[in-house]
């Protein structure tokens, strides 16, 4: 990847290359997109959704978007340092089709970490706000934080989320506020993950909104470019 990666996430026009996985449909009713399934939530996982970013990322990276809580409940959750399990591109034609549906993203046949920052869809989740961090192949749950987002009912926004993965550590934070830490020492899913490409997953019927989307690499020896 470049040394920086921005995208205001403002129009049509900047979702040039990005792939939807599952029944979703963009729009930008307020300058900003928007991100919704089309389908029935009483289908359960064929109803949900996951928006890939074309650009490679990583590794060692700040990854910070805008988000928007627009309609709950449901769940949003970033993917990053995503690849096929042998190193191949995620969007190689040899690997087996994704149509959104969980088990293929976290037991299929691609690598990757993901951090569920908005958990709303059951119950037990609307009780406690946390923020889960997995690494997959597999579901392994390596990390939990709280999560100080409201509900949508109370939400304002824009609240910046930031996602940094340097050296196999994790963290994320929101409003400047860190929600989880952790290392990975390859004891648990296999070896660190690096590099890949990143995407937003919602479970319907979620509605979420993004915006600012920028990765920047933090190695001090890259040229920034835009």
């Amino acid at each position: 990847m470049t040394a920086r990666y921005d995208n205001a996430l403002a129009s049509p026009e900047d979702l040039a290359g990005w792939r939807m996985e599952g029944d979703g449909v963009t729009s930008f009713p307020q300058g900003r997109l928007r991100l919704e399934s089309t389908r029935d939530p009483g289908e359960g996982q064929r109803a949900n959704l996951v928006l890939w970013c074309p650009q490679d990322v990583g590794p060692d990276v700040r990854i910070s978007w805008d988000f928007w809580p627009v309609h709950e409940p449901g769940l949003c959750i970033m993917f990053f340092a995503a690849r096929g399990r042998r190193g191949e591109d995620l969007f190689d034609p040899a690997l087996v089709p994704r149509t959104g549906v969980y088990d293929e993203y976290h037991s299929g046949d691609i690598d990757t970490y993901h951090v569920s920052y908005f958990r709303r869809m059951w119950e037990s989740e609307r009780a406690l706000h946390t923020c889960n961090l997995r690494k997959s192949h597999g579901f392994h749950l390596v990390a939990q934080g709280a999560d100080p987002l409201p509900a949508v009912l109370d939400a304002r926004g824009p609240y910046r989320m930031q996602l940094e993965h340097v050296r196999g550590t994790v963290s994320l934070s929101v409003d400047g506020i860190t929600t989880l830490h952790w290392h990975d020492d390859g004891s648990l899913g296999g070896p660190p993950l690096a590099g890949g490409k990143i995407g937003l997953r919602q479970m319907a019927p979620m509605i979420a909104e993004y915006a600012n989307l920028r990765v920047e690499r933090l190695d001090s020896s890259a040229e920034e470019t835009r």
